[in-house]
C-alpha cells in the first residue's frame, strides 16, 4: 500500500515530464532517421562536412574549459564561504547570487560593453599606456569563455557551498593532529568528500555552456559559432529542419555521454560518494 501511494503521488510528476520533455527529445530524433536518403544520411552529412565539424569541437572546447575555469574559481570561493563567519557567509552568498537577479542577454550585453573596441578595458589599458591602440577582445573565443564563465560560476558556488558546509571540522582537525599538511588535507580529506559537488556543478556549467545560445551569439558572432547558434540558423534561417534536428540529437548524445563519463571519473575518485 505505501509503495501504491507513492507511484500515485510520483506520477502526475512523472508523467508531465514525460510528455513535455522525454517525447519531444525522442520525436526530435526519430525524425532525422526519416529522411528519403536514408536513416543515417543526416549524420553522414553533418560529419562530412569540415564547417560543421569544426562548429562542434569549438563548442566542446568552449564547453570544456569554461567547466574547468568555473570548477577552479568556484571551489576556492566556495570553500571561502563555507569557512566563514555566518554574517559574512550570508553576504557572500548574496554577492554570488546577484549576479542571478539579471538576464542572460543583459549580463552579455555588459561584457559587450566591457570588451568592446571603445569599450571599459579598452579604454582603461590605453589610458595607462599599456597598449598604443584598441584590442580586438570581442567575437573571440575568448570573449565567450569570459562570459560563460561569468555566467555559470555562481551555479557552481551554490552547488560547492552546501557540500564543503558538511564535511566536519572535526575531520579537518583530525588530519592536521596527525601531522599533515594542508595541501594533503585538501587532497585526501576536503576534495574526496567534495566530488559530489564537483561532479553536479561541473555537470550543471558543461550543460548549460554546451547548450548555450545568446552569449555565444553576442560576444561570438558568426565567426565563433557554436552549434547552439548553427541549430537556431538551421531552424529559423535555412528553415532545414532536419538539419536542426540533427544537430538537437548529437547535442543530446554527447551530453548524456559526458554525464556518465564524469560519474564514472567521480565513482573512481570517490567510490563512497556517488
Amino acid at each position: 500500500m505505501k509503495r501504491f501511494a507513492g507511484w500515485s503521488l510520483a506520477s502526475p510528476a512523472t508523467l508531465a515530464v514525460v510528455i513535455f520533455l522525454v517525447l519531444p527529445v525522442v520525436a526530435t530524433i526519430i525524425t532525422t532517421f526519416l529522411t528519403p536518403a536514408g536513416p543515417l544520411a543526416p549524420y553522414i552529412g553533418f560529419f562530412g562536412s569540415g564547417f560543421r565539424r569544426t562548429v562542434l569541437w569549438r563548442t566542446i572546447q568552449v564547453s570544456l574549459i569554461t567547466t574547468v575555469i568555473a570548477l577552479f574559481i568556484g571551489f576556492i570561493t566556495a570553500y571561502v564561504v563555507s569557512r566563514s563567519p555566518g554574517w559574512l557567509k550570508s553576504i557572500l552568498i548574496i554577492a554570488a547570487v546577484f549576479p542571478l537577479l539579471t538576464g542572460v542577454v543583459v549580463r552579455s550585453f555588459a561584457w559587450m560593453i566591457i570588451l568592446g573596441k571603445n569599450g571599459i578595458l579598452n579604454s582603461a589599458l590605453v589610458g595607462s599606456g599599456i597598449i598604443a591602440e584598441p584590442m580586438t577582445m570581442l567575437y573571440t573565443q575568448g570573449a565567450v569563455i569570459v562570459a560563460m564563465v561569468y555566467l555559470f560560476v555562481p551555479l557552481m558556488v551554490l552547488t560547492l557551498v552546501g557540500v564543503l558546509e558538511s564535511i566536519p571540522d572535526d575531520l579537518i582537525q583530525a588530519s592536521a593532529s596527525l601531522g599533515a599538511k594542508p595541501m594533503a588535507t585538501f587532497t585526501q580529506v576536503i576534495l574526496p568528500l567534495a566530488v559530489p559537488g564537483l561532479i553536479v556543478g561541473a555537470v550543471l556549467v558543461f550543460t548549460g555552456s554546451f547548450t548555450a545560445y545568446a552569449t555565444p551569439q553576442l560576444l561570438g558572432g558568426e565567426s565563433q559559432m557554436v552549434m547552439g547558434t548553427l541549430m537556431y540558423q538551421q531552424a529559423m534561417v535555412t528553415f532545414d529542419w532536419v538539419s536542426a534536428s540533427t544537430i538537437a540529437a548529437i547535442m543530446v548524445v554527447i551530453t548524456i555521454a559526458i554525464v556518465l563519463l564524469m560519474t564514472r571519473v567521480a565513482k573512481r575518485l570517490n567510490p563512497m560518494a556517488v
